[in-house]
């Protein structure tokens, strides 16, 4: 008994010595069942054999646990030491790539202030060189200014020699005077008394003569400051006074329609009925594709307005055949007389003329539909009536007979082309025919000069008369006529002896005259320009003024070589 209990212990050594050697080589142990198994299989099978072997199996078990336990601590520690020493191992190559990247910050900042040194040596010699540059640029300019001087000493020493050779002529020609006088002197001493006196008249008479014309253009000059002061003064006061109606009347007129359906009621079947409309009225109905509009086209401004009238009627009526339009063209011929003598009499009181004759208002009113330059007759009479009466109130005169005459002083052009003749005698003979005062007659004639002004209010009528006319935009003329006033300006110009050049500018409101200042003195030239415009005067007829401008200069040119 005591030998299978000490065999028991010894089996349960045995299996526990080699569980835990195969723990520690990492190898898996037979089971416990076995190793008894086999240590046992040599006794005999009995029941105490049986108790034995499970005891040593109960046995075997718990070392095996111990010894499993034992194994875990042993890995447990072994893997504690493990992780120990790979931190320990780990923080080292940290500390050492840290040293190591302390070691390259430093010689990278070393580097850098290196390489910060080479920049600042660099500008250094970059304003280094810019000095040295500006040098170099000021010992060039400083080169070239002595170059300057010295060709301004060569000039000058030149330019001695020229005065030189110029004080040398000049002597020269004084000798050559002195020899002449002696020679006058000489023919004046075998002159008689009478051609002595003669000849210190005819000098004397010279000089007179130039000492006048300067003083008179001395006096013209200050007497024409003070007038324009005083006339500018006025014309502003006038002109800022009056707000003019400014209208220029074209050749067409639009009409609107209430829609574009109307545009073939209006050409009618086959064309009849536009037909019709223009030869009752005589004026072109241009019917393009502008939507609602048609255009009519006249040169007569009358016809304009009896078609305009007699196509809106017919618009508004809806009925447009010929036999209507026929009869609404005759209708709208009677009434326009009504419609220019009511505008007349408008005309007549707004400007507060209440005494005209009656019959005289068909005649202003008929101005409305007459243009000169294009410009419309009857709002230039009124502009010419409101600045001749505004300066005659600024000089104390009548301004109530300077409207009046400025009003009427065109009525001529109102029926001037049906009687024929001159617009001024038309107009003389319709306001004698109606008692116009005096006054209104010579405003009629004097404002184209066919008379001279005999009142002060016409003279103001005069001026408004040219101030309307020559208000820019107010008057138009085609481009063949202006070409040939400009052509005329010039050649009254060149026909003046010791005129080399004339030019006609801003559109013919000014000429620029250029004379050759050997044929023409500064007092000679002042002449030529009254002369000049007396004669643009005299021989030519335009709207506004023209300034004459007499150009003298002497030039000298030379070379430099």
């Amino acid at each position: 008994m005591e030998v299978l209990i000490v065999i028991g212990i010894l089996a349960g050594a045995v299996i526990g010595g080699l569980v835990s050697f195969f723990l520690l080589k990492g190898k898996k142990p037979e089971t416990e069942v076995k190793v008894v198994e086999k240590v046992v299989e040599k006794g005999p099978p009995t029941e105490e054999v049986e108790a034995i072997k499970k005891k040593a199996r109960e046995e075997a078990e718990k070392i095996l646990e111990q010894a499993y336990k034992e194994a875990d601590n042993v890995r447990e520690k072994a893997r504690q030491e493990y992780e120990t020493r790979y931190e320990k191992e780990l923080e080292r190559l940290r500390r050492e790539f840290e040293d190591r990247k302390r070691e390259l910050e430093e010689k990278r900042k070393e580097l850098k202030d290196i390489e910060n040194t080479l920049h600042q040596r660099e500008r250094q010699l970059d304003r280094k060189w810019e000095v040295f540059e500006r040098r170099e640029e000021e010992i060039y300019k400083r080169e070239k200014e002595v170059r300057e001087l010295e060709k301004q000493v060569e000039r000058r020493e030149i330019e001695l020699l020229e005065k030189e050779k110029a004080l040398r002529a000049k002597e020269e020609e004084i000798e050559k005077l002195k020899e002449q006088e002696m020679l006058e002197l000489q023919r004046i001493a075998s002159l008689t008394v009478e051609e002595a006196r003669n000849e210190i008249l005819k000098k004397v008479e010279e000089e007179a003569r130039l000492e006048a014309i300067r003083i008179m253009k001395s006096v013209e000059e200050e007497t024409l400051k003070k007038a324009d002061r005083e006339a500018k003064r006025i014309i502003l006061t006038s002109v800022q006074r009056l707000s003019p109606q400014i209208a220029i009347n074209y050749t067409t007129t639009t009409v609107e329609l209430p829609s574009n359906e109307f545009k073939g009621r209006i050409i009618g079947r086959e064309g009849r009925n536009i037909r019709t409309f223009e030869l009752l009225t005589g004026v072109d109905l241009i019917i393009d594709d502008t939507p609602d509009v048609v255009t009519l086209s006249s040169f007569d401004p009358m016809r304009r307005e009896i078609a305009k009238e007699a196509l809106e009627r017919l618009i508004q009526d809806g009925r447009i055949h010929p036999a209507r339009i026929e009869e609404i063209v005759d209708e709208v011929k009677r009434d326009i007389d009504d419609k220019i003598r009511k505008m007349g009499e408008e005309t007549a009181f707004e400007l507060g003329l209440h005494d005209i004759d009656p019959r005289l208002y068909y005649y202003i009113g008929k101005l409305y539909f007459r243009t000169s330059y294009s410009q419309n007759v009857l709002l230039h009479s009124k502009e010419v009536a409101y600045i001749s009466g505004l300066m005659a109130e600024e000089l104390g005169l009548d301004a109530k007979l300077a409207k009046r005459a400025g009003l009427l002083h065109d009525i001529g052009k109102a029926i001037s082309h049906e009687l024929g003749g001159s617009h001024t005698d038309i107009g003389v003979e319709l306001c004698r025919r109606y008692g116009e005062p005096e006054a209104v007659i010579n405003a009629i004639k004097a404002h184209h000069e066919e008379e001279p002004v005999k009142y002060p209010e016409v003279a103001l009528v005069c001026a408004a008369d040219a101030l309307s006319a020559a208000r820019p935009g107010a008057r138009r003329e085609t481009l063949e006529a202006y070409l040939k006033r400009l052509e005329k300006i010039e050649q009254i110009v060149k026909s003046f002896e010791g005129v080399s050049n004339a030019y006609a500018v801003q559109a013919g409101r000014e000429v620029r005259i250029i004379v050759n200042p050997e044929q023409i003195s500064d007092e000679d030239a002042y002449l030529l320009s009254k002369e000049v415009a007396k004669k643009i005067e005299e021989e030519m007829e335009y709207p506004g003024q023209i300034k004459v401008v007499v150009i003298r200069e002497l030039r000298s040119v030379e070379y430099a070589k």
